[in-house]
């Protein structure tokens, strides 16, 4: 019987040609709020001192297990498969709660659907440029940006979402107002005052890439008192209620 008490299992699983190895120890904090990073596995040719940065003390220090792809086997698509595979073999052990897939590439998409598909979360993490069908293939993605950068003071203006927008491009930064909106309308209940907690947990589940730090803000709170068209107060048990103003 597993002890509940206990953080999940998670496979860590890098593409060490799409990751640089300065976002290193970031990427290993946040997957330590996330559960237990019992497999640490790296796939790429370091035969020439590291790609991306990934040296051999790198590698120590963290526990990474690298698994070399010599570049004279089209090295980038030897890795990919290599990393697929290994995940595949994970998957069926039964031993893992989830996955954490680092890389911006979107040949992963594929094996992140196919995962969550047996019902294990995948965790994605990679640079902002990471096509949209690979960060909405997972259950939360998380941008390397957000993670050694310091919260901007200033709100960035939220890219035009053009129609005919294929899944390959990278996702624009959507509005958060129009977020925290369409989460309210989902929401069925005939109250005005919505908690906090629903809020953030159809955001997250609409959009994986969703990350408060991306608009400047620590919490989901900070960003919502940020927002002129809403009004927050503190209800029973302290915790956060947020309703629209008409």
């Amino acid at each position: 019987m597993e002890d509940a008490s206990k953080p999940p299992l998670l496979a860590v699983l890098i593409d060490a040609d799409n990751v640089s190895a300065k976002y290193a120890e970031a990427m290993f904090d946040e997957i330590a709020s996330l559960g237990e990073a019992s497999i640490r596995r790296i796939y790429g040719d370091f035969s020439g001192g590291g790609a991306q940065g990934w040296t051999k003390d790198k590698l120590a220090s963290l526990a990474i297990v690298p698994h070399q792809q010599f570049a004279n086997t089209t090295g980038k698509n030897a890795s990919d498969i290599a990393l697929v595979i290994d995940a595949m073999d994970i998957l069926h052990s039964g031993r893992f709660a989830g996955f954490v897939l680092i890389s911006s590439d979107s040949d992963f998409t594929r094996l992140a659907s196919r995962i969550r598909e047996q019902g294990v979360d995948v965790f994605g993490i990679g640079m902002r440029k990471t096509p949209a069908a690979f960060v909405k293939a997972c259950k939360r993605f998380i941008y390397v940006e957000n993670l050694i950068s310091e919260p901007s003071k200033s709100k960035p203006k939220p890219k035009p979402q053009k129609e005919d927008a294929s899944d390959l491009a990278p996702a624009p930064l959507e509005d958060p107002t129009k977020l925290v909106t369409r989460a309210m309308d989902a929401i069925d209940q005939d109250d005005e005052w919505f908690t906090l907690g629903q809020i953030g947990q159809y955001i997250s589940a609409a959009t994986p890439d969703f990350d408060t730090r991306s608009y400047g803000k620590r919490k989901l709170s900070d960003l919502i008192s940020s927002l002129k068209v809403f009004e927050t107060k503190r209800g029973e048990g302290n915790q956060i209620l947020v309703r629209r103003l008409d």
